[in-house]
């Protein structure tokens, strides 16, 4: 054991004794720590160049999102020895090129701006919009995630992480009972944080998806950038604002990328070891049949490590293993349209399943309609683009099938339901001039048009709704029926085939120029356009079935000791649904945060059991003879 005073700086971590030690004004706590001394950063960074010998800690997290950092961090909290391994060369997995929200109902960050909201309310938006979906989304398990997740989000703020409300951003359903509808108020995001802290470590993050570090709400008004003056002069501003900053030094990050950049951030100030190129080979078992470790793939071959406290699986779902999700997801399946990291092949699913765990809702994801983006060739997950005025997502008979301004998920869903009965895989987003010259879509700025792009075949233009038809294979006279049926019901405001625009979820991506539904606007003006619109998602929503506390089952239904699983890895609480802006996320982090309590918990039994049996092992004193 090593002395711990050089840990206890200003937001440092110690734990003397087993108990939990924090020291937020700099000042020693006497005593001895439980770890040992923080690998240094050039050792976390760098490849290994020696052979590489097995080794010891209490926790081995695989995989290193907003979830696995967040786990990292609280068992550093009280104490424990923790290493992060993550197999891609770059870490923060799919959480770093999220949007980054936190889906946290009555979290502190949105009780200190004012929002009204409780558990309760909380836990009956859960039960109208998720119903039954199984093990999965148990009661328990609703109950812990919002007990927990303000906990969480509590606990990070005091080391320093900076929160913010996005403002406006509703429940995906906030037509029901105990959601928060109009001006939201459950979702939160990180400040944009400055890279050149980070040091040599921000180039093991990948790049950001947005040019710019703004905020979400930000990101909706300059996505429509030339709907009107306001939105322009606001765009204008923050463009300005954040140059400003940058000419000033400063490096910042948003979103996905901002978040982990925080969480990393905070991992190496307080002594988490983080090994990238270290992938998951095997899980190691005692006689008893609990995890006590795991097999490492390095640059120098398989490396063991024993973890006293055992194993978090954090290392995402199978979006990009096609022959998993041939097997367990609906048809067509493809990895060419998720938006998930290249390293999200299912290992951990798979070990785990070897050893006998249970799994749940494997023939879902976190779906989305996605398209091609024009300038790049890049899958891109469609939000706004859809949801705007002037545009409408047909099938191959040239019908709508869906709200196209509902939640992605559902989108997804409803596409590969109509894809039973009528060809809509693809689909086609078809938009008009008019939609053009407002609204950004994908990498094109609005009244852009690349020749590249035509060229590619990933965005079609034509000046008449026939000739646009043609082009894509859609049947011309029931496209051209059903855009003057919809721009008829954009007089009115009224979808009366799927109600779209009928809710604040749907207003929020819309255009509040627009009268009078700022989701409807007619298609009127030529040239059109569409652009094949895929099933993609942001990962797998199925995985490893757990309970309350993150321990992964069996499929007899009992704990498997030292085994957990977080994050995409786990099946989702969410059950089939996407219950509000960060639901993939807040989660995941909340679930870490559990996860590392349970294990905690099960260090500290593991040792007082030890100390009483090394008390039992001493001989008991000699008894003075009697006078």
């Amino acid at each position: 054991m090593y002395h711990c005073k050089r840990y206890m700086m200003r937001g440092g971590f110690s734990s003397v004794n087993g108990l939990r030690y924090m020291s937020r004004s700099g000042r020693w706590v006497p005593g001895y720590c439980l770890v040992q001394t923080a690998p240094s950063l050039r050792r976390a960074a760098s490849t290994t160049t020696a052979a590489a010998p097995p080794e010891e800690t209490d926790l081995l997290i695989i995989g290193s999102g907003a979830g696995a950092m967040t786990a990292a961090l609280r068992a550093r909290s009280h104490g424990l020895r923790v290493i992060i391994a993550e197999k891609e060369k770059e870490v923060g997995g799919t959480s770093a090129i999220s949007g980054g929200g936190l889906w946290i109902p009555c979290n502190p960050v949105s009780q200190a701006a004012g929002v009204k909201d409780s558990e309760e309310a909380a836990l009956k938006y859960f039960e109208q919009a998720v119903g039954d979906v199984g093990a999965a989304s148990s009661l328990e398990r609703r109950r812990a995630f919002l007990h927990n997740g303000p906990r969480m989000v509590q606990f990070l703020q005091e080391l320093g992480c900076l929160f913010h409300l996005t403002k406006g951003y509703p429940d995906y359903y906030p037509y029901l009972e105990g959601a928060i509808g109009r001006g939201g108020g459950r979702a939160i995001e990180t400040l944009p944080f400055d890279m050149r802290k980070l040091k040599a470590w921000q180039y093991r993050l990948p790049p950001p998806t947005v040019p710019l570090a703004i905020l979400v709400e930000d990101a909706e008004i300059i996505m429509r950038v030339m709907s009107s003056p306001s939105a322009f002069l606001k765009s204008g501003f923050m463009v300005l604002k954040l140059a400003a900053r940058a000419l000033m030094g400063q490096k910042l990050a948003s979103m996905g990328q901002g978040l982990v950049a925080r969480l990393l951030h905070l991992n190496l100030e307080n002594g988490t070891d983080i090994r990238p190129e270290t992938a998951l080979t095997d899980i190691i078992r005692d006689e008893s049949g609990g995890v006590v470790g795991a097999r490492l793939t390095t640059s120098n071959g398989v490396q063991t490590i024993t973890a006293s406290g055992g194993v978090v699986l954090a290392a995402g779902g199978f979006a990009q293993n096609k022959e998993m999700r041939e097997k367990y997801g609906p048809s067509p399946a493809s990895v060419s349209w998720t938006s998930s990291r290249p390293g999200d092949t299912g290992d951990a699913i798979s070990l785990g399943m070897k050893m006998g765990a249970a799994t749940a809702l494997l023939d879902d994801a976190w779906w989305g309609p996605t398209i091609i983006d024009p300038t790049t060739g890049k899958v891109y997950f469609t939000l706004s683009e859809r949801a705007r005025p002037h545009s409408m997502i047909v099938d191959a008979s040239g019908n709508r099938f869906m709200n196209e301004a509902q939640s992605y998920t559902d989108a997804g869903h409803d596409q590969y339901a109509r894809n039973k009965v009528v060809s809509a895989i693809p689909a086609w987003l078809i938009v008009d001039t008019n939609h053009r010259n407002k609204y950004i879509l994908s990498g094109l700025f609005p009244r852009m048009l690349p020749k590249k792009a035509l060229a590619s075949k990933n965005m079609f233009m034509d000046h008449t709704l026939e000739g646009l038809a043609g082009q894509i294979g859609v049947d011309a006279a029931g496209l051209q029926a059903t855009v003057k049926k919809y721009n008829g019901m954009c007089s009115s405001g009224v979808d009366a085939d799927f109600g779209k625009g009928n809710n604040a979820y749907d207003n929020y991506f819309g255009d509040p120029k627009c009268k009078p539904n700022p989701n409807m606007g007619p298609l009127e003006k030529a040239p059109y356009y569409a652009f094949a619109v895929w099933p993609g998602d942001l990962g797998t929503k199925g995985g490893l079935l757990t309970d309350e506390n993150q321990r992964v089952v069996t499929t007899q239904g009992s704990p498997i000791p030292g085994l957990f699983a977080i994050g995409n890895t786990a099946a989702s609480v969410m059950g089939r649904k996407y219950l509000g802006p960060g639901s993939t996320i807040g989660p995941a982090m909340t679930h870490g945060f559990i996860a590392a309590d349970s294990v905690v918990k099960d260090v500290a039994e593991k040792r007082q059991r030890s100390s009483a049996s090394e008390a039992e092992e001493q001989p008991a004193p000699r008894m003075a003879a009697a006078a």
